[in-house]
């Protein structure tokens, strides 16, 4: 298939994703068309299979916002055409769908037809999509779709809920490709981070207020008084401020390091005991899969799509938002013998198996088969007597 993938190129989790859906597909034979308006940031190989194109937005002083949807609608035809396109992936509803959508409809002025996939991955419909201004918008991009995915039952449920939606959405979860996991760093490394006796407790986020920064560092005060232990905060964002000043007003600054935003996050999480994830919504949780896959045990809320990853008990423990109390004795079973968290390191690498590439990628190829079978069986015209 020749599939067309259109996402934000940033850090953010549906920007990997889709990213890494599209490295997987090209690896599985099929040629990938990125569109975007940047390299995305996990696309450092563009080979016979892989291509990038760039949507270039020319500035018109006539326009105080350029109009980005235009420009990328316009792209979305040239590519189609031009590269004979089987199936659009679209990754977020607006403002992708929405231009995904106004791209079949000019191509279809043409006599072309090509279906259209859109995946939902949570900020465009808890967040920005659910706002006055734009869910009209949205609901129609999503009722437009072909097809209409979300990586978790919860983010389905939420978006039926918040929206008028006549499509049935299925649920493809996200995943981590397992083979690329490092767990190949010496324990002297270790010793950078922490002392021997010390527990090393990881939380890794863009620190807006969503992650529930305070209840981090109040989780870990709780942890510290009664285990040595340091911990790691990876990422940066306007939290990170008020989170250390807390880390000073609670006495605990010389056991909390902030690093910023790290190129050596898989270093961390090889070593880290224990990944805290105290969110107030998640769609899905793709941090807290990317800790298990090293054999971390997580410690979250169970908020949005977190209780499908995080299974309580075994890959680490499920608290109401903003129950720290209860977070840090879920922690502290897991924390206090050296057997106990060696068997949780196990589950939580043995719960990540379930959302491994291999098994994720098959189920867009099956969907992308069937959209494009129905689109074809419409073209098809009919037979009279």
């Amino acid at each position: 298939m020749k599939i067309a993938i259109v996402c934000y190129p940033t850090f953010g989790g549906s920007g990997v994703v889709a990213t890494e859906l599209g490295i997987a597909l090209s690896k599985r034979g099929h040629e990938v068309h990125f569109i975007t308006y940047k390299q995305p940031v996990r696309l450092d190989l563009l080979n016979e299979k892989i291509f990038f194109h760039e949507v270039n937005v020319p500035e018109y002083p006539l326009f105080h916002f350029q109009p980005y949807e235009l420009a990328l609608s316009s792209k979305l035809v040239n590519i189609i055409k031009g590269y004979d396109i089987d199936v659009l992936h679209v990754h977020y509803a607006i403002p992708h769908a929405y231009a995904g959508y106004m791209a079949k409809k000019m191509l279809e002025q043409e006599g072309i037809s090509i279906p259209m996939v859109t995946t939902l991955h949570g900020t465009d419909i808890t967040l920005v999509g659910n706002h006055p201004f734009y869910k009209p918008a949205v609901t129609f991009s999503i009722n437009k779709s072909d097809v209409v995915t979300s990586v978790s039952q919860s983010l389905k449920d939420d978006t039926n809920r918040l929206f008028d939606i006549k499509r049935k959405i299925k649920v493809i979860p996200n995943f981590i490709d397992l083979a690329t996991v490092k767990n190949t760093f010496t324990d002297c490394q270790r010793g950078l981070m922490a002392s021997e006796n010390e527990r090393i407790i990881t939380h890794i986020s863009n620190m807006r207020e969503v992650k529930c920064i305070p209840d981090v560092i109040r989780t870990f005060y709780a942890i510290q008084k009664e285990i040595p232990s340091k911990l790691i905060m990876v990422g940066d964002g306007p939290e990170r401020g008020p989170a250390e000043d807390l880390a000073n007003e609670l006495g605990i600054a010389p056991k909390v390091v902030f690093l910023g935003n790290s190129n050596e996050v898989e270093k961390i999480l090889c070593f880290s005991d224990l990944f805290l994830l105290p969110s107030k919504a998640e769609s899905f949780g793709l941090a807290a899969l990317e800790a298990m896959s090293h054999g971390v045990p997580v410690i979250s809320s169970n908020a949005g799509g977190l209780a499908e990853v995080n299974v309580h008990g075994f890959s680490g423990f499920l608290s109401d938002v903003g129950d720290v109390s209860d977070m840090a004795a879920n922690a502290l079973t897991i924390l206090r013998t050296d057997a106990g968290l060696k068997n949780f390191k196990a589950q939580a690498k043995e719960q990540a198996q379930n959302f491994a590439i291999e098994k994720v990628v098959p189920l867009y190829e099956e969907v992308y088969t069937k959209a494009i079978k129905r689109i074809a069986l419409k073209k098809k015209p009919s037979l009279t007597k």
